[in-house]
């Protein structure tokens, strides 16, 4: 029986005002016959945005809110319902969503936004057994995975793959680092579990303004001008990689999907849009030097207190300061 090839739709999109992106992302949809291809009328859909941290709002280290909002729109518009969730380093997932921007949306959606932690959902694997994930991402009817492309000072690119750890709740994720990081290749291994694990319906990569240099939080902003979409997560990374002219071998992640024979060849995938050698980047910039990727015991322990400290005193502080003005 003859297996359909991947497809990864890719745009040129250099706006996030609301007309422009609405049309750009129905652009980019429409190969795969648009949004109600994947969602369903009352379908729970997951959205999935990079909410990494709220120290940075301006830097592009999470997926624009601009994005979320007309994805969401598309969602209700097919009759989904659609809701955000993350587990972010640092804070709640609704402590950086609005250090960065998206309460608004979340006002005029009435969008839920949860954190990714209490009950988890256990995967069964040879080698990742005791990997964890959240239940409320593994039971949702559609998962739709917003990354946004950024360089990476462990992994050297996230994407699509690594976005999707973030459906690993709470501080499990430091753990991890603790756990496999030792070896990049078994930690590129564990994301990859985690992401067939998930299996996300759809994935649109945000790389309208990018973040390339000491990622995942200390570069810059890069635009870009790319919109990426597939419902294969790894056939989108290989083809990002492509773009940003970085080898696969050296972003683990794409190079773990590679060895685990669920990465296509790029030959192998189609390209209805756009191919990658018309979006090719020269220059993107890598980290100034890669860091290991493993915690230590004593950096475990202090993570943990930090996104602790952040969110259950700093974050209840700056809503009670911000709701005790004057006005």
């Amino acid at each position: 029986m003859q297996t359909q090839k991947p497809s990864v739709s890719l745009i040129r999109a250099t706006s996030y005002e609301r007309e422009a992106l609405r049309e750009s992302l129905e652009t980019l949809l429409e190969p795969f016959g648009g949004m109600a291809t994947f969602v369903n009328r009352g379908d729970r859909v997951l959205l999935k945005p990079n909410l990494l941290t709220g120290a940075r709002p301006s830097k592009e280290c999470t997926t624009r809110p601009e994005l979320v909002y007309e994805v969401a729109q598309m969602v209700i518009d097919v009759g989904g319902k659609p809701f955000l969730g993350d587990s972010p380093a640092f804070g709640s997932a609704k402590g950086v969503a609005a250090a960065n921007g998206y309460l608004p949306i979340l006002a005029e959606l009435n969008l839920p936004i949860i954190d990714f932690h209490g009950q988890r959902y256990e995967t069964i694997g040879e080698n990742f057994h005791h990997l964890r994930l959240s239940k409320e991402a593994m039971e949702a009817d559609v998962v739709i995975n917003l990354p946004k492309v950024k360089s990476h000072m462990q992994l050297t690119l996230t994407m699509g793959v690594k976005n999707l750890f973030g459906c690993v709740p709470g501080k499990m994720k430091a753990w991890w680092h603790l756990e496999a990081g030792k070896d990049a290749n078994r930690f590129g291994e564990m994301l990859v579990e985690t992401a067939r694990a998930i299996n996300p319906n759809l994935t649109i990569l945000d790389g309208i303004i990018g973040h390339e240099g000491n990622g995942p939080s200390n570069g810059e902003p890069r635009l870009l001008g790319i919109l990426a979409a597939a419902s294969n997560v790894f056939a989108l990374d290989r083809a990002m990689v492509e773009i940003l002219n970085i080898p696969p071998d050296q972003v683990p992640t794409v190079a773990a999907s590679q060895r685990l024979g669920v990465c296509p060849e790029l030959t192998d995938i189609e390209f209805p849009q756009l191919e990658p050698d018309l979006l090719r980047i020269e220059d993107w910039q890598l980290p100034d030097k890669l860091v290991p990727i493993d915690f230590a015991m004593p950096r475990v322990i202090k993570s943990t207190f930090k996104h602790l400290y952040i969110r259950f005193i700093k974050e209840p502080m700056t809503a009670y300061h911000q709701g005790t003005g004057n006005s």
